[in-house]
């Protein structure tokens, strides 16, 4: 029996000291603050497209160019996401340009409410990896073109303002997007001056306090949605939409289909000889199904109803 116990507790301890032996390693050390490159492609697997250095998925300019000449709208987006991606989608925002869309890729900060021996600890390590610091400018200081910065400050607007005028400045004029923060900025007024957009909840005449940086590039979660480092983020006036790389060429492809099938219906509701059960959905008539599936495929004018 006591044999027994004693093996027990060995195998037990065996099992412990596997589990956290990763959180220990000076490697695991050094990314306290973000993935591994290695587990940065581990999570973003199915990623189609090139990566930054340190893994993170990287959508080309020219696809999101032609995203944005497309001038693609959330509520087009969300269909060309498989239904058990169902956690893509948060709304509620205010912004400060009514009616302008953002898109970029997703490059994600994370706060916490700060605690002192929590804030001693990563800073701590922060110093032993040489990083740079605990504040949001060690975020924004981290951003490329094209990069939209999505920051988790758990809805906190009084000292939740994760940027005023002149940083949010900086943030538009180095990644050309925009910024979206689950927590407060300031000086609106001058922000809007510039012409960048962005989604927030709040505003408070103060800066950051009692917040500190708890991830860079991890996956976070804004209200309902769950947003990984490098997914392409979509914002406009019914809310902000994170769609997994995997799935961009197929949005593309979808939108435009669905974009000619609503030309050809309305094109076939402006000759009046159409009930809507005639055309809606798909048309009823063989021939006109044929007309309209080629349409779909080709655009070519030609094929609109006549």
């Amino acid at each position: 029996m006591r044999k027994s116990f004693k093996t027990d507790c060995k195998f037990m301890m065996i099992l412990f000291g596997l589990f956290i032996a990763p959180f220990f390693t000076p490697q695991a050390k050094a990314q306290l603050y973000n993935f591994t490159e290695e587990q940065m492609i581990s999570f973003t697997g199915k990623n189609p497209y090139s990566r930054f250095p340190g893994g993170r998925p990287m959508i080309p300019a020219a696809i999101l160019d032609t995203l944005r000449k497309m001038d693609i709208q959330v509520v087009e987006a969300i269909g060309s996401i498989p239904k058990e991606y169902a956690n893509q989608y948060e709304d509620g925002w205010k912004s400060i340009v009514p009616g302008k869309k953002l898109i970029g890729r997703a490059f994600t900060v994370q706060f916490m409410p700060s605690r002192p021996d929590l804030v001693a600890g990563m800073q701590s390590e922060a110093d032993k990896n040489n990083f740079t610091g605990l504040n949001n400018r060690t975020t924004i200081d981290m951003l490329q073109k094209d990069d939209l910065v999505i920051v988790d400050l758990y809805g906190k607007v009084q000292g939740g303002t994760y940027v005023g005028d002149k940083l949010s400045y900086y943030i538009w004029k180095t990644t050309g997007t925009g910024l979206i923060v689950d927590g407060g900025i300031y000086l609106t007024e001058n922000i809007a001056q510039s012409g960048m957009q962005a989604f927030y909840r709040g505003t408070y005449p103060g800066a950051l306090s009692n917040a500190t940086v708890s991830g860079i590039n991890v996956p976070i979660r804004i209200g309902k949605a769950v947003i990984m480092p490098g997914d392409l983020i979509i914002g406009d006036q019914d809310g902000i939409l994170a769609i997994p790389p995997q799935f961009v060429p197929n949005l593309i492809a979808n939108v435009v289909k669905d974009r000619r099938r609503d030309v050809w219906m309305k094109k076939a509701f402006d000759l009046g000889k159409y009930k809507s059960s005639d055309i809606y959905g798909r048309p009823k008539d063989p021939k006109l199904l044929k007309q309209f599936e080629d349409y779909l495929n080709t655009g070519d004018s030609k094929l609109l109803p006549n």
